[in-house]
């Protein structure tokens, strides 16, 4: 078998959800996409409509403009896959018409990292020159005013090999997963979220580990991204047998928990071992606090009103709304959520200068919910919607675990 073939074991299971439809049209009116641009016909027409004609065929180009977020999934009364049939329908399409050159070098996000590191500051001056942007835009086709992330010069395995939890751990060892973002330009997140973890008492094992391949499965490349999440999968399993494995990446996690099984199909048991004790980071803390084994007290004030937007891909897990159970905890906290479908990047789909524009109705009101009710922060769980909605609403947006550190008298750069 080809490639492809080998890598939709999910298709077919995919294509079982079909007869399910009862065309009442709710993924058209949930769909962010259809409402910002009439170029996608709507998640019922590429999804369980089409499908019903192409078996995985190539399709309507319109197909292009779905940014697979999975709201259409996430509403649908029935049950039917209609983001994951849309994805895999959108790689066979690119499998058969060529993968452009953009999509197969943005998706190599640990090489970017370990380039731009050594060259933080250069790099990071260079990415806010506009005639490199527009160069970039013109040979790349990666828009001059996408947001991008900001290289660290100190990595997270870097700080790992100085670092030493500041207590003896009280409680047994999780493992931590940082995500490529968390690894090398959201390292503060990372640092935070293990210093808050073993101040409650865990003991962090952080493993050596590469990309989960997300952003390759978001732009059709199944083959690299199966390889990607299995050898994550591996450097995990490596730490010992049923260990719980806590991220602050939420889109990363996602990829660990469900997208890889039911997008690609990845059938694989190290998979099903790994995806099952995976965690998101606000997710893991509340089922503790629950289990009475995070106590809130020791939580000091913080008297704000934050913004916060849950990410299209921290929704479609299905966990409800932890992160905002979390940071209510602590006194003083009140939590204003966006109540909006998705920020418009959708992983990479945001960067790419023909999508651009759309990305931005997307997230137009998200935007203003950050500007609207910031008091010098606002809060969103995955690293590339922080830096979309950062860059378009002018607001420091920062991941759950920065109130908690902060709280917790960890550190004193929340407004910073």
């Amino acid at each position: 078998m080809g490639v492809i073939e080998e890598t939709f074991a999910g298709h077919e299971v995919s294509r079982q959800s079909l007869d399910a439809c009862v065309k009442c049209t709710i993924c058209e009116t949930m769909c962010p996409v259809a409402k910002a641009t009439p170029l996608y016909t709507g998640p019922k027409y590429n999804g369980p409509q089409g499908e019903r004609y192409r078996d995985g065929a190539s399709v309507d180009h319109s197909l292009e403009w779905c940014n697979f977020c999975g709201i259409c999934t996430l509403h649908c009364p029935q049950g039917v896959k209609i983001a994951e049939l849309n994805e895999q329908a959108a790689a066979k399409m690119k499998h058969q018409n060529g993968v452009p050159l953009r999509d197969r070098l943005i998706p190599l996000t640990t090489l970017e990292g370990r380039v731009l590191s050594p060259i933080a500051p250069l790099a990071n001056w260079g990415l806010k020159q506009k005639p490199i942007r527009i160069a970039v835009e013109k040979i790349i086709k990666v828009h001059r005013d996408a947001p991008m992330p900001t290289a660290q010069t100190e990595t997270l395995s870097k700080w790992m090999r100085h670092h030493k939890p500041a207590k003896p751990a009280t409680k047994g060892p999780i493992v931590f997963f940082q995500g490529c973002a968390g690894g090398y330009f959201e390292t503060e997140t990372s640092k935070k979220s293990i210093e808050v973890l073993e101040h409650l008492g865990y003991e962090v094992l952080v493993p050596k580990q590469g990309c989960c391949g997300l952003a390759k499965q978001s732009n059709g490349l199944f083959e690299g991204a199966t390889k990607d999440i299995l050898s994550l999968c591996d450097k995990i399993i490596s730490l010992g047998k049923g260990l719980t494995v806590v991220s602050s990446s939420g889109s990363c996690v996602g990829m660990m928990k469900h997208e890889a099984h039911e997008i690609m199909g990845v059938d694989d048991p190290r998979l099903h071992d790994v995806s099952v004790r995976s965690r998101d980071f606000s997710e893991f803390l509340m089922d503790e606090y629950r289990n009475g084994e995070l106590d809130a007290s020791q939580f000091r004030p913080i008297d704000i009103t934050v913004p916060y937007h849950q990410p299209c891909q921290v929704k479609s897990q299905g966990m409800g709304f932890p992160a905002v159970q979390l940071m209510e905890l602590i006194p003083g906290v009140k939590v204003l959520e966006s109540n909006k479908p998705c920020c418009g990047i959708a992983g990479t789909y945001g960067l790419k200068a023909e999508r651009y524009e759309v990305a931005q109705k997307i997230g137009a009101g998200v935007f203003r919910h950050m500007q609207d009710h910031n008091e010098g922060v606002g809060v969103c769980d995955t690293e590339t919607c922080r830096w979309q909605i950062s860059k378009s609403s002018g607001v420091k947006i920062v991941h759950p675990v920065w109130l908690l550190h902060h709280s917790l008298g960890l550190s004193d750069n929340l407004f910073d």
